[in-house]
């Protein structure tokens, strides 16, 4: 056996003991090197070597990181919801859930916030800093409705890896990415109306569509490919829909990236009904692969996506920094945010700017994409440790959301107050659903620092969850 081949044996042996976890990047060429005492060549045919056995993946300018194994646990099969327009409900449960952002004692497992402590986040809070400093005027006057001339080329700057060629001109700023959904759904709809949705779907885009007064329609979606077409189609020809709204690039709360084929075929679906997608791109650049995914936008030829994003879960989203490409819509986006906001504020508009154009965002997103991608291993491995048998988890492709389905027999009312009573919040799927299916999946954060105190709330969600699954099947035994 040659030197190469021990040594790419060794790792492979330490990758498989699980020294080396999943998404984990390894030791540079130079340190093997000089840690076995073996030439740089000596280490580049080893990393050659695992790379053909498919054990590690190189990632440019980056190093070399352990290739995720495909999934051995079952994933959700596509979902069935009512397939008919349906009033939205689940205000209070969804208020509720939000109240406890600010409870620092609660473990928050089913929020949506990204993890902001990360060092490459520093450069931001410099510039923030730098920017109080300065008592720069434009921080007190009115931004421009279309958001800061600086913010917008650099906006327009990361589209184009998104497969997106437009002009600062074309671009909106708005506060968070929730504004520039509501925006573009009062652009584009009115009370009464018909839109249809992923099913589960964010609970924030159903809200909106809930205080307009727009009646939603549910598409089965599933957990790797994303929304259904061919259910979408005959929901087309069957109801007047004005729009549909998806979330096709690492999906909340499945985690799948639409595959290219399915995102043309819904362009030309649009095309074909004469309808408007909104598309939401949030998670688009925490996509583990890389070049990251095209938008649905990148295929439209006719102006009719209204492309929307934001930084919220990249960086923060207490910068409310988001913005909307609404193509044909810009007039009627603009005009719903001079009613709605009238301007954004210019502070975090100026330091996002910033921190995009000196080129630290990139690195941020690529550390940013290497941890939730190490700590997806890690609470998935956690999950199916401490989880009673019969449930499916997914495999997402990026973001920090992971989606469980529960055994059928879970009693959720006990689960949720037990969870409660010990200081742990969960995200239950009926907040995602417009007709309040998926009582018995939860939604978790995988983003959250995994310590000691994580994994006790795994362990004691996966005891309750048992428990509440023990205690129905006794109640329905016993009739």
């Amino acid at each position: 056996m040659t030197r190469y081949q021990h040594l790419a044996k060794l790792l492979a042996q330490r990758i498989n003991q699980g020294l080396y976890v999943c998404g984990e990047r390894l030791p540079s060429v130079r340190a093997l090197s000089k840690e076995h005492g073996v030439s740089i060549s000596t280490v580049q045919q080893a990393y050659y070597l695992l790379e053909e056995q498919q054990l590690i993946t190189p990632q440019p300018r980056s190093g070399y990181f352990v290739t995720p194994h495909k999934s051995a646990h079952p994933m959700p099969a596509l979902t069935r919801p009512t397939q008919r327009p349906v009033d939205i409900t689940q205000w209070d449960a969804v208020l509720k859930l939000l109240s406890l952002r600010q409870e620092k004692d609660i473990l928050q497992l089913g929020s949506g916030t990204p993890n902001l402590t990360q060092s490459t986040l520093k450069p931001l809070w410099k510039i923030i800093s730098r920017i109080g400093q300065q008592q720069d005027i434009r921080l007190f006057e009115y931004d421009n409705i279309y958001g800061m001339p600086e913010l917008r080329e650099q906006i327009a700057r990361l589209a184009i890896d998104s497969g997106c060629h437009v002009t600062p001109e074309e671009i909106v700023v708005t506060n968070g990415c929730h504004e520039a959904l509501s925006v573009s759904v009062r652009a584009v709809c009115q009370a009464g109306d018909i839109v249809a949705v992923e099913s589960p779907c964010y609970h924030g885009i159903l809200q909106v569509l809930h205080g307009f007064g727009i009646k939603v329609i549910e598409i089965p979606t599933d957990s790797q490919s994303g929304i259904s077409l061919e259910a979408l189609e005959l929901a087309l020809e069957q109801w007047p829909i004005k729009a549909v709204i998806v979330v096709p690039n690492c999906n909340n709360p499945l985690g799948f990236i639409m595959p290219e084929q399915r995102k043309r075929g819904l362009v030309k679906l649009a095309q074909r009904f004469d309808i408007a997608i909104i598309e939401d791109d949030v998670y688009g650049e925490l996509a583990w692969e890389y070049p990251r995914p095209p938008t649905v936008k990148a295929f439209d030829s006719e102006g009719r996506v209204l492309l929307c994003s934001s930084f919220s879960k990249t960086l923060g989203p207490g910068l409310r920094v988001g913005w909307v490409v609404p193509g044909r819509y810009l007039d009627r986006v603009l005009h719903m945010k001079y009613i709605v906001t009238g301007s954004t504020v210019q502070q975090t508009q100026i330091a996002a700017a910033e921190f995009v154009r000196q080129g630290f965002y990139p690195a941020h997103l690529r550390r940013m994409r290497q941890y939730y991608q190490r700590n997806l291993e890690v609470f998935t491995a956690a999950v199916l440790q401490h989880f009673p048998c019969g449930i499916c988890v997914t495999r997402p492709q990026g973001g920090y959301l992971l989606w469980i389905e529960l055994p059928e027999t879970t009693d959720m009312a006990k689960l949720n107050k037990q969870m409660r009573d010990n200081d742990i919040q969960i995200a239950v799927g009926s907040l995602l659903s417009a007709s309040g299916k998926y009582q018995t999946c939860l939604r978790l954060n995988y983003g959250l620092p995994f310590t000691a105190e994580t994994e006790k709330a795994l362990a004691l969600l996966g005891t309750a969850i048992e428990q509440a699954t023990e205690v129905s099947l006794a109640e329905v035994a016993g009739r």
